[in-house]
């Protein structure tokens, strides 16, 4: 229908000469269209945006996603996600597991991830199991560090943690059937000795 030759064709100018600038053609609609489904297309296929908990937000409860999470706001639960940064203005209370952290806020809890950061602004109360660390100059934690090769693992932490915190099982206390028992024998031997 077109042909570049003649929409680039001036007329007789010279083609050294500085054409003046002129404004798109139209597009027809028919291409708009087909732009427009690219453009959808395109979309569908970028990573989508990460979820964001803004600063009014209080959360109670466990919070799941395989997405990005960006938490402004505070959340009592545990969290799991694939990205996850903690604002400062964030305060989480509960485990956190992902596989990239980074922490900006405050957490009181447990952090496992296979990259955790801490940057200056972050508050940690709680052990982190990482595969790898940085914590900056400035960042404030408290609790122990424990490098895995996998630490979203589970089950490995959590079978520990219950075990030593068991008491020692202690013996059950005699029925009261045998103390009368016992007591019947005991006053039995009594009246034989003094006989």
């Amino acid at each position: 229908m077109f042909s570049k030759s003649r929409i680039n064709e001036t007329g007789n100018k010279p083609s050294n000469e500085a054409t003046p600038a002129t404004p798109p053609a139209e597009t027809p609609s028919f291409l708009r269209q087909n732009n427009a489904d690219t453009a959808s297309t395109q979309v569908t296929k970028s990573k989508p945006a990460a979820s964001v908990l803004a600063a009014d937000l209080t959360v109670t409860g466990n919070l799941k996603t395989t997405g990005d999470v960006l938490i402004e706001g505070n959340v009592d639960g545990d969290i799991r996600a694939h990205l996850l940064t903690v604002g400062e203005t964030a305060t989480i209370r509960g485990e956190i597991v992902a596989d990239d952290i980074v922490i900006n806020g405050r957490v009181i809890g447990r952090v496992r991830g296979l990259k955790v950061r801490l940057t200056s602004a972050a508050q940690v109360e709680g052990d982190i199991i990482h595969k790898t660390i940085a914590i900056e100059s400035g960042a404030h934690f408290e609790g122990s560090v424990q490098r895995q090769d996998d630490p979203l693992q589970t089950n490995r932490g959590a079978a520990a943690a219950p075990a030593a915190a068991t008491p020692a099982p202690q013996p059950a206390p005699a029925p009261a059937a045998m103390s009368e028992a016992v007591k019947k024998a005991t006053e039995q031997k009594k009246n034989a000795g003094n006989s």
